[in-house]
């Protein structure tokens, strides 16, 4: 799939293989595997960003993947994002949707929601949502079939 693709269907919560079509190389390679892992990977899909037309300047649709948090102990220390635009080269596949009845935790921010969290029950996800403070938190229990909502087209030229 193209990443056009991606933005248009995939759900949010999703999760999203993303590649750059080459084999992976042999683990004694370690700079080439380096490379292929930052072009190669999995992620799930928290956002999509529409197209911003300004007077300054032009920014084409895009979509963001978490990839993952790293700490210790409980304590998140760095957390792994990585926005895609929709004219990305790369190949981009639905790996996994979320299932009917999962519940959604978003935040909405210029218009624009974003998966805080994907709980598998509505208690997860209130009790979630007690331990971590947001603005404009809200849950959404996932349907069946879960249609994809696209963010409004907040700043674009008439």
């Amino acid at each position: 799939m193209s990443a056009q693709l991606i933005y248009g269907t995939a759900p949010l919560g999703s999760l999203i293989r993303y590649s750059n079509g080459e084999p992976r190389p042999p683990e004694r390679f370690t700079r080439k595997l380096r490379a292929w892992n930052e072009q190669n990977g999995i992620g799930r899909l928290i956002e999509r960003t529409p197209e911003q037309i300004r007077p300054t300047y032009r920014s084409s649709a895009s979509f963001c993947l978490h990839l993952g948090n790293y700490g210790s102990q409980g304590i998140v220390a760095i957390v792994v994002r990585r926005h895609y635009s929709v004219d990305s080269p790369l190949h981009f596949e639905i790996a996994e949707t979320p299932a009917a009845g999962m519940v959604r935790v978003l935040s909405s921010f210029n218009g624009r929601d974003e998966l805080r969290y994907l709980a598998p029950h509505m208690a997860a996800a209130e009790e979630w949502m007690a331990r971590n403070r947001y603005s404009d938190m809200r849950a959404e229990i996932v349907a069946d079939p879960d249609p994809v909502i696209l963010p409004s087209d907040i700043g674009r030229a008439a």
